[in-house]
């Protein structure tokens, strides 16, 4: 399924904003930053992406149902994305 632009406008936006944070995270380490801190700047960008992959399936699912229907849902693809960002 193709997601129209501005269906996922905000999802983007969160991406390339963890792109910046994952690139400051490198940037600390080769600094030689502290593992603690860099650890912790770390996990904010995981749980940013992950973030992003939750609104993305959702987005991806509120559009299949308004586009096609309930019935239109493949719930087993539907787990199996979900479980892939897990």
């Amino acid at each position: 399924m193709q997601l129209e632009p501005d269906e996922i406008t905000a999802i983007i936006t969160r991406l390339k904003r963890a792109n910046g944070h994952l690139a400051s995270v490198i940037r600390m380490l080769q600094d030689g930053a502290e593992c603690e801190d860099a650890l912790t700047q770390l996990a904010a960008v995981n749980k940013a992406i992950s973030r992003g992959g939750y609104a993305l399936v959702a987005t991806g699912l509120e559009h299949c149902i308004a586009e096609e229907g309930r019935d239109s849902v493949d719930t087993k693809k539907l787990e199996k994305l979900f479980l892939a960002l897990a």
